[in-house]
């Protein structure tokens, strides 16, 4: 019986509550917006050095992240570690997990898992990027 009460009261806080980020985020944030060039990677051998599933940052990716890499001129703007980013034409908030290698300029880097076949249809393209700033 326990168990059946933990498993229920589980079930209905972990799909009962929703949480609007989005609202939060919007109010939490002061949101600027730039024109980028976005590019795709996967989380495999042959695109990284290293661990492909460890990023700059030291976090670790899983397929169904929505997560960037960015180059390191945007670090400057405050495209930091953890920091929100929508990407117009894609679905939801990303956020900055990763670092690309110093030669790219203005670029972020979608991850999308071992989908290499998504990144490759994906390519290179500009974006323009919404990033927050947090307000304190």
């Amino acid at each position: 019986m326990n168990k059946q009460v933990y498993l229920i009261t589980l079930l209905i806080f972990t799909f009962g509550c929703k949480h609007d980020t989005s609202k939060t985020l919007k109010e939490d944030y002061i949101w600027n917006s730039k024109k980028v060039t976005a590019t795709a990677y996967n989380s495999v051998k042959s695109q990284t050095s290293g661990n492909p599933n460890i990023t700059a940052f030291g976090d670790t990716l899983k397929p169904g992240m929505k997560c960037i890499a960015v180059s390191r001129d945007l670090l400057k703007l405050g495209l930091k570690h953890n920091t929100p980013v929508e990407i117009d034409g894609l679905e939801g908030v990303y956020w900055v997990k990763d670092k690309m290698h110093s030669r790219w300029k203005n670029r972020i880097d979608i991850y999308m898992g071992l989908n290499i076949k998504a990144a490759k249809e994906w390519g290179r393209r500009p974006v323009r990027i919404s990033y927050g700033l947090a307000k304190y």
